[in-house]
């Protein structure tokens, strides 16, 4: 009996002892999850508690059988969470509790989330000091905790954050100064709309001032400077009063210098115009027929354009006439006498000649931008009309061949493509008529202004862009197996004034030479196409996925611009997928707008299934569209649900799918 108490004994020693030692699992990370249910409630945490495995819940993502990813954003959370459930989630590399209404300081066993990359609390009510615990989690890479009500002083402890790439502690009532941060790889940092003072340390002033407003700071990059400036610097360096009268000085004679250099350039203008209207006057004739006039000495202006059209802005000023006309003029007599008649306009459909060639030609117009295949120009014609002329380059097939070819894309008519109005066929000059599209292309608008007063794309815009386009390139896919659009990319996605979406250049890649091989596409194109124009439905597929890439990241598929190896931007988006890093694939105006996580993931998925490495593996361009479709849908009905609590019914059939 005795030697029984003791085997009883040593066993109960034993189990005390190998219990704090016993590694967490599935099960302890799904009762952790339970209790942070219990505590702090959310009307859509419907989870399937009969579900034997928390991976298939709604937020929840595993790996090596642990919790990695828990993604709750604006499901309505409120109270304050407690101790003791992180500190079970200890292979949490993301945790995202945004856009909710949780209060109270932030649970100390957070720190036991030693793996934790992605931090996202912004958009709640938690208040008191930065915890020092979040200075430990070394793995940190995106730290939000803007728009919250923590207060006290910005911690050194920061600087431990080594990793650290982005650090958002905006719209809080952190007060002192900034400390002197180190952070090597920090490349997004906001303290707008806090109670700081004193100075911007040197090391942040590359930073917008836009991460620093609303507080009492001074000096770079604010424009008001430091009371310390003002005076003698201790060291007995120059004054920087003197320096800032002798640099007003500088200043003052540089406007004059402008200003006469302005008077001369408008005299010199003035004159140019005199000469050239004289020149005009002297060479007209009583006939409109362009086949009849001369203008031997006008000089082809061929691909010059004004500075600023390589990036899709206006040369105010040119004319479709100055611009595209002048060889066609000057040619027109030769032509016009070999063809038997007078070049001139040839139109689609049964649509009202409003305008004529001659009427073209005397449009006023604007440089939209310069092309895979060709210069763009908004005419603006006197009786009011306002169409987009394509100056093509390097078409070297004949009249027939051009025709024949330029009229199986004027006869394409679907509500998402930019019908093609008429065209124009010389030796010289080849010019396409469309539709203008005020709001511009999707690249201008995504990589466009990034100042004070854009206006951000919701995932509502951007997913109806995406579905648009869809819809316009399925339409050319569905009028032969051998049709493909062969020039996808975000500026041939032009927008109407509701941004919805019109596909643009179609059809055109079989007009141009081997010249015109866009290597400015090179980001787009699929791997397997060698000629630019050869292009098949399912390259077409890859195009538009990449489209897709842009669309949610807001990065340009252009190889420079993501980092220094050169890597193309589905290859960069699968590597940070593939790290479970998938919050920092997304655009940060994206990422502000709630109860939408789910969709983009799904159109990111969508995404890389069309920019497989091989045609074979990507899904049609009908399929990209049913489920864009899908998706939307399912966007929808949150909204309607998040109008509509009661109804949850809806919400658990939605779940259970």
């Amino acid at each position: 009996m005795h030697s029984q108490s003791n085997r009883l004994s040593l066993f109960l020693f034993s189990l005390l002892v190998l219990l704090p030692i016993a590694k967490p699992d599935l099960g302890s990370d799904r009762a952790a999850l339970l209790a942070l249910r219990s505590a702090v409630g959310g009307r859509t945490l419907l989870w399937n508690v009969n579900q034997p495995t928390p991976c298939s819940w709604a937020g929840v993502k595993c790996e090596n059988n642990r919790v990695t990813v828990l993604r709750l954003p604006g499901v309505a959370l409120s109270g304050t969470i407690p101790s003791g459930i992180f500190g079970n989630l200890t292979s949490l590399r993301t945790l995202s509790l945004r856009l909710n209404a949780l209060t109270g300081h932030l649970p100390s066993d957070l720190s036991a989330c030693v793996t934790l990359r992605n931090l996202y609390l912004q958009g709640n009510l938690f208040s008191g000091e930065i915890p020092q615990f979040l200075y430990s989690l070394h793995d940190l890479v995106r730290l939000n905790l803007a728009s919250n009500n923590f207060s006290g002083e910005i911690s050194l402890g920061f600087n431990n954050l080594t990793r650290i790439r982005t650090l958002y502690l905006q719209n809080n009532k952190l007060s002192g100064v900034i400390p002197e941060l180190h952070l090597p790889k920090l490349e997004q940092f906001n303290v707008s709309n806090n109670l700081l003072n004193g100075s911007v340390p040197k090391k942040l002033q590359s930073y917008s001032s836009s991460s620093f407003l609303g507080n009492l700071l001074c000096g770079r990059p604010l424009d008001s400077a430091c009371p310390g400036d003002s005076g003698a610097a201790p060291n007995g360096d120059i004054n920087i009063n003197d320096d800032h009268k002798k640099k007003s000085k500088l200043s003052g004679g540089a406007i004059a210098g402008i200003v006469i250099g302005s008077v001369l350039g408008f005299l010199l203008i003035v004159m140019i115009l005199i000469l050239l209207c004289r020149k005009k006057s002297s060479k007209k004739t009583s006939s409109v027929d362009i086949a009849t006039v001369k203008h031997p000495e006008v000089e082809i202006p061929g691909d010059k354009l004004p500075a600023d059209a390589e990036n899709g802005g206006y040369g105010n000023g040119y004319s479709v006439a100055a611009a595209a006309a002048a060889a066609m003029v000057g040619n027109g007599k030769s032509e016009a006498n070999s063809a038997g008649g007078a070049k001139k306009l040839v139109f689609f459909g049964n649509a009202a000649r409003v305008f004529d060639l001659e009427d073209l030609l005397r449009a006023s117009a604007e440089v939209l931008g310069k092309g895979t295949f060709g210069t763009a120009y908004k005419a603006v014609l006197e009786v009011g009309t306002v169409v987009a002329v394509k100056r093509l380059k390097d078409v070297t097939i004949s009249e027939s061949e051009f025709k024949e070819k330029i009229e199986a894309v004027g006869v394409k008519d679907h509500e998402n493509l930019v019908p093609l109005r008429a065209y124009y066929f010389s030796r010289d000059e080849k010019l396409l008529v469309y539709d203008y599209m005020p709001m511009g292309s999707l690249s201008a608008l995504l990589h466009g202004n990034k100042g004070a007063g854009r206006t951000p794309l919701n995932w509502e815009i951007r997913s109806g862009i995406a579905l648009g386009a869809a819809r316009g390139i399925e339409y050319l896919h569905s009028q032969g197996q051998t049709v493909s659009h062969g020039n996808i990319k975000s500026s041939n996605i032009l927008l109407t004034k509701s941004y919805e979406a019109r596909v643009s250049d179609f059809g055109l890649a079989h007009l141009v030479g081997p010249s015109s091989t866009p290597n400015r596409v090179a980001g787009y194109r699929a791997p397997e196409v060698t000629d630019p124009r050869k292009v098949s439905q399912k390259a077409d597929v890859y195009s538009f996925g990449v489209l897709l890439l842009e669309l949610l990241t807001g990065k340009p598929p252009t190889h420079a611009l993501l980092n220094e190896e050169g890597v193309d931007l589905p290859r960069w988006v699968q590597s940070i997928v593939k790290e479970e890093w998938t919050s920092e694939v997304f655009d940060l105006e994206l990422l502000r707008y709630q109860n939408v996580e789910e969709e983009m993931v799904q159109l990111l998925q969508l995404a890389i299934d069309c920019s497989a490495q091989y045609p074979d593996k990507r899904p049609s361009i009908s399929e990209v569209t049913r489920r864009i479709e899908e998706l939307r849908r399912s966007s929808l009905r949150e909204d309607h649900e998040q109008q509509h609590p009661d109804v949850v019914h809806d919400l658990e059939d939605v779940s259970s799918r």
